[in-house]
């Protein structure tokens, strides 16, 4: 007989996986009809691939000159028009959330800084994006050689939603488990050997040197100043003969069959983040520049390994499962685009307008199927010597 625990869990993994596919299915439903009235309409011409120097950013106003987007994309929906603010009234400096054109983002007290809102439209797309970082491996939650019966203790630095640290919780129902992040935005219903904290991992960590056996982090880029800092405070804290775990993305779209130019504006997303880098401080080139492996190995970890892997981002993959993956990356997208860029955009100067109209081709170039882009991701596992 199952245990009320293991009831709560499973029928807590359930309902999220059910949300998930259900959302996911409403919007193929959606897209198929999107994808004949833009082929019936004749909105979408197929990209130049020209070969030439490379362009650069363009300014905000360009966007502005280009052909208007269809009605179908959507954007009368847009946080980005609305004038809603967080309803919090909690005295902790944390929840002092900040606005930006209707979106929610973390305070702007202390050095912590994320560029991805953290309202529930935000969380929504980063679940969807977990699902499909899980799906691309397998099924698995983590690549590091753990061992079940000896990891007593895991942390997951930079948890957002949570989701991650909830699955693993429920993988390894004998571990401790922490999550830890500048934003309290996790849900409360947890396993019951999971447990979150507010922490900033770009401080020198709470935690008692020696404490976990695996250290997980995932999708920190733009968020840190020195790498080999954090990853020093993460040799600290792991046990001997611990792991690191260290899984990041590329902020450029690309192709491998020349669809994805630097005029379009998916070629142009790349570009928005790195001139944005300049500005926010914190470098979002972290795969591009082999930064992990660099940093984990100046920590002190040994037996590092890596694994590279595309995730894509539309339907057009001809594989099954590459075209399933490429799907919850689209509906990730579709979800939230405006919750990535906006930030970053205005830090840059973009005008609302400006980025409505942008997000407006994004869509457009994802849905219309003759892109054919995606977004590399970099694994790198290391442990701490015995």
């Amino acid at each position: 007989m199952s245990s009320p625990n293991s009831s709560l869990v499973s029928s807590r993994s359930f309902q999220r996986t059910f949300a998930v596919v259900f959302s996911f299915q409403s919007w193929v439903l959606l897209q198929s009809r999107l994808n004949v009235m833009a082929d019936e309409e004749g909105h979408q011409k197929s990209p130049e691939r020209v070969q030439g120097p490379p362009v650069g950013i363009f300014p905000a106003e360009h966007w502005l000159d280009q052909e208007p987007q269809a009605a179908d994309d959507d954007d009368a929906d847009s946080a980005l028009g609305s004038a809603q603010s967080s309803t919090a009234s909690i005295d902790s400096t944390i929840l002092n959330y900040r606005t930006l054109l209707g979106r929610r983002y973390h305070s702007e007290i202390g050095n912590a800084k994320y560029w991805v809102s953290n309202d529930e439209k935000a969380n929504e797309s980063q679940d969807i994006v977990h699902h499909c970082l899980t799906l691309a491996l397998g099924g698995k939650l983590h690549l590091a050689p753990l061992d079940k019966d000896r990891v007593q203790n895991a942390v997951d630095i930079g948890t957002g939603t949570g989701i991650w640290a909830i699955d693993f919780a429920d993988e390894f129902p004998a571990a401790e488990v922490t999550g830890t992040d500048i934003s309290p935005i996790q849900p409360t219903w947890v396993p019951p050997n999971l447990k979150f904290e507010l922490e900033d991992c770009t401080h020198d960590w709470t935690f008692n040197h020696e404490s976990f056996d695996y250290i997980h982090m995932r999708w920190l880029l733009g968020s840190i100043v020195d790498w080999t800092a954090l990853f020093k405070q993460a040799y600290l804290s792991c046990k001997p003969g611990g792991w690191l775990e260290s899984f990041e993305t590329s902020s450029r779209f690309e192709s491998d069959d020349g669809s994805v130019v630097e005029t379009s504006a998916l070629g142009q997303w790349g570009k928005i983040f790195e001139q944005g880098s300049n500005v926010f401080g914190r470098s979002f080139s972290v795969v591009d520049d082999g930064i992990q492996r660099k940093a984990m190995e100046e920590a002190g970890f040994v037996d590092i390994e890596e694994f590279n892997f595309k995730i894509p981002v539309g339907g057009w993959p001809k594989g099954e499962k590459q075209k399933e993956i490429g799907r919850f990356a689209q509906l990730s997208i579709e979800q939230d685009v405006e919750g990535y860029v906006l930030l970053m955009a205005t830090t840059l100067g973009w005008t609302r307008d400006e980025i409505l109209v942008y997000i407006a081709h994004i869509k457009r170039e994802v849905r219309s199927g003759k892109f054919h882009p995606y977004y590399r991701q970099k694994i790198v596992w290391g442990r701490k010597p015995d």
